[in-house]
């Protein structure tokens, strides 16, 4: 028997009995209920970081608990393999992005490997792979035969400088995230996926999701921005050359007669026409290209504009209002036009001060009071006033009149808008899935034909900085022919969005040999019971997926609606109060860790510094704390296990051996709450901490007194077992267990044993804590009364004094008022 805890030696012995046993491999058996446990998985950059190693050892709890449970669980991992790092490093070491990224996962695999993690391995992916993204190709062939994906020219962000779209996350100060380079706005073709189709569905949706945090849901709900106003038409005054009208969506009609001004966006077509032969215009316009598009960035840049020249007519008055160039307005939202009524807009108002624009007051305080607009907007709603026959009205009643006035004038109807956008999926990167579309002169866009799938990626090319996407140069891989006509043609060298291998990777490890993009195991396994990773992917990802999931159910692939029932948004990993980044030279590698310490170790700390939910502060001490409790319990255990005991009988225990059994059926209570409902893992460690002290401080050599302990230390042993697997399998062989501890059943606290002849009160003299009784559980009043007066230190405390009154709080206190 192996006196000293050496984690070297042990761990790497249990990892192989895993394996030979294929405790982690799983299948579908429709006798038992099942469970999928997912973490996101991880981008291969090239090791593990603590981040990494908090998020999967989460997973790996809550999968190793419900394994305990009886259920039949999966937890998986694969690799979110494409992406712009590849490309970087490609670059930076010369060699191809594949060679990089493969390297990195094999190093990667092991690293998870040594953490323990209970992963079924024979479902691991890669999105790199074609077995993998030749299926995306195929759904995205069946959407666009569906009119849900299509091909438009749009404005984009643009980095000159990595050759490529940015999404407005990642535009910082207007400047790449990556390069820090100057980012330009451009217009170019790019394929989007018409996600606005399922707004409304993805909106309500979120509502049946009562397993994810409110925050998610509320940022989702906000994303995707249902709002509800008047879609109306301004027409262009004058000749120009049949002009189609100024198409305006406000939520806030009620101020449509304030309207001194209409602003449309740079790249509106009003905007092209009037800036074709004016100079100064054209330069205004093009100086706005080095902006943004993002609406944070809207927010907080200064507001400016230029007069068209052309004039707007207003729907129901008939005035004429100027037609402004504002760099504030974005062609992507609604038509790319806004109507201005500075009265009642912040923004509006400060762009009317600035260029001296008109500000009519038509909403005032519903109470009469008087408020002036010249120095600031009144934002709220009111009486109108200043608005012809809608005088008087409230702005609620407002809406629907002035909608009612508008339709009846063919100007204008009611409509429910979005502020979500059509997903952009175009990248003009290389290390992506290529688009399955062929460019015909004759022809035009057409799908690649099923049975040509996949468009393979090519993986040997030649890397160089400077050159952009070598495909895009590369005639063997973009030079084919029409599967229509059979004339010559051109593949799409754009690629992906590496959100879009993302989006439905969860379903395919349900079924990751599968000849078809999904089979029947997925509605087997889906949806996922438990999902866990960041924050920061509380939008984009998750809704994502969640319109993924949807765009296979309406294919028939699957039969749920949702991905994920339950989501766990894990906080970040700090070093002295700041997220760990290579940047701030605080990162802790945990490879040197696991080295070190073991990675139970690691585990443990993991666990145990913080609940999963909120921020973890690495604090090196930390570590070592966690490997002296598994010193300590080794020990502990050990010693236990060289000690015969006989079979426990409850009936023969005295009152120590009786504490000792309840304080452990209440630790197994506690503990099961802790991990299986509540997730608060610290305190789980903290109880079974607490539990294994009192055993520390348990000296009983008798018969019973060992068998109170051999029970404890097994419960204890299982316990840990989902938390530190390692040490716990190896203590559970040692306690005289043939058995894979990982398939045993989860420890059931006994009710009798939580049973008490006596609890413990508080006795306060005045409100001040003066002593400790034990009394009778089933004693009354008057006999606890009695015990307190009798106590020798309360008997001291009133010397001299005067009881006046008893108040007994049953099961807590009594409290003596003396005088």
């Amino acid at each position: 028997m192996t006196k000293e805890y050496d984690p070297k030696s042990i761990e790497p012995e249990v990892r192989t009995l895993w394996q030979q046993h294929g405790t982690f491999r799983v299948s579908e058996d429709s006798a038992r209920e099942k469970f999928y446990c997912l973490a996101m998985f991880p981008y291969p950059s090239g090791r593990l970081h603590m981040g990494h190693v908090r998020n999967y050892t989460i997973g790996d709890v809550i999968t190793r608990f419900q394994k305990m449970q009886g259920k039949n669980v999966l937890q998986p991992m694969g690799w979110d393999a494409f992406g712009l790092p590849a490309e970087n490093a490609a670059i930076k070491n010369r060699v191809p992005p594949a060679e990089w990224t493969y390297e990195n996962i094999g190093y990667m695999r092991d690293q998870l490997k040594q953490l323990g993690f209970g992963y079924d391995w024979e479902r691991e992916l890669a999105t790199c792979k074609p077995d993998y993204y030749r299926w995306e190709q195929w759904l995205f062939t069946r959407l666009f035969e569906k009119g849900l994906a299509y091909k438009k020219t749009a404005a984009v962000n643009w980095c000159p400088n990595d050759q490529t779209v940015l999404a407005n996350e990642q535009v910082v100060d207007g400047k790449c995230w990556r390069c820090d380079t100057t980012v330009e706005r451009r217009e170019i073709a790019q394929w989007f996926m018409k996600i606005t189709d399922y707004a409304e569905e993805l909106l309500a949706g979120i509502d049946t999701l009562d397993g994810w945090p409110e925050q998610v849901r509320t940022m989702q709900r906000n994303w995707i921005g249902r709002s509800e106003g008047v879609e109306m038409v301004f027409e262009i005054d004058g000749d120009v050359e049949a002009e189609a009208p100024l198409s305006i969506y406000t939520t806030r009609p009620d101020t449509l007669m304030g309207v001194t001004y209409v602003a449309v966006a740079t790249e509106h077509p009003l905007a092209k026409k009037a800036a074709a032969n004016n100079p100064e215009l054209q330069a205004f316009i093009d100086s706005c290209k080095a902006a943004g598009t993002a609406e944070a960035d809207l927010a907080t840049m200064e507001k400016k504009g230029m007069d068209t020249g052309y004039q707007a007519i207003h729907p129901i008055s008939g005035d004429k209002v100027p037609v402004w160039v504002a760099n504030f307005v974005l062609i992507e939202y609604g038509s790319g036009a806004v109507m201005s009524v500075p009265a009642h807009d912040t923004r509006d108002h400060a762009f009317a001060l600035a260029y001296g624009l008109p500000i009519r007051q038509v909403i005032y305080p519903a109470d009469g009071s008087d408020f002036s607009v010249d120095s600031e907007a009144y934002v709220d709603k009111g009486v109108l006033k200043n608005s012809g026959e809608f005088d008087g009205l409230t702005s609620e009643q407002a809406f629907d009149a002035i909608a009612d006035k508008l339709q009846a004038l063919g100007k204008g109807e009611k409509q429910v808008n979005f502020r979500l956008r059509d997903w952009g999926v175009s990248r003009q990167r290389y290390w992506g899935t290529p688009i399955p579309i062929i460019n015909c002169d004759s022809c035009g866009a057409v799908a690649v034909p099923a049975d040509q799938l996949p468009v393979v990626l090519p993986e040997d090319v030649d890397f160089s900085e400077g050159i952009g996407s070598p495909i895009k140069h590369m005639p063997d891989f973009y030079e084919t022919v029409c599967p229509q006509c059979g004339g010559k043609a051109q593949r799409e060298t754009d690629t992906f969005d590496t959100f879009f291998e993302s989006s439905w990777y969860y379903a395919r490890f349900a079924c990751p040999d599968a000849d078809t993009m999904l089979d029947e195991r997925a509605d087997y396994w889906l949806p996922v019971d438990q999902y866990i990773g960041g924050i920061e992917h509380a939008v984009l990802h998750l809704l994502y997926a969640r319109f993924f999931h949807k765009l296979m159910r309406d294919e028939g692939l699957i039969k749920s609606d949702e991905p994920f029932r339950h989501l766990l948004t894990q906080g970040m990993v700090l070093k002295d109060g700041s997220k760990m980044s290579k940047s701030k030279g605080n990162t802790v590698d945990p490879q040197g860790l696991i080295d070190q310490y073991g990675a139970d170790t690691v585990r443990l700390f993991t666990m145990f510094a913080s609940p999963p939910d909120q921020s973890l502060e690495w604090d090196d001490k930390g570590v070592e704390g966690a490997s002296r409790f598994l010193k300590r319990l080794w020990n502990i255990a050990i010693a236990t296990a060289e000690q015969s005991s006989a079979p426990l009988d409850s009936n023969k225990l005295t009152e120590d051996q009786k504490a000792v059994r309840r304080k452990l059926h209440e630790t197994i209570r506690k503990v099961s709450d802790d991990i299986g409902r509540r997730y608060t893992f610290n305190t789980a460690i903290a109880a079974v901490m607490e539990l294994l002290n009192e055993l520390g401080r348990f000296d009983d050599d008798s018969e019973q007194g060992k068998a109170v302990m051999h029970e404890a230390i097994v419960a204890v042993v299982l316990m840990l077992s989902p938390i530190v697997p390692h040490i716990s399998q190896h203590l559970w062989q040692q306690l005289g267990h043939d058995s894979l501890l990982a398939e045993q059943v989860w420890p059931v606290y006994d009710e009798s044993a939580l049973e008490r002849d006596s609890i413990e009160l508080v006795v306060q003299v005045n409100g001040k804590l003066r002593s400790k009784i034990n009394v009778p559980v089933d004693a009354d009043n008057d006999a606890i009364e009695s015990i307190a007066l009798k106590d020798e230190k309360i008997q001291h405390n009133l010397q001299n004094k005067t009881v006046r009154k008893v108040i007994v709080v049953p099961g807590r206190l009594v409290n003596l008022v003396v005088a």
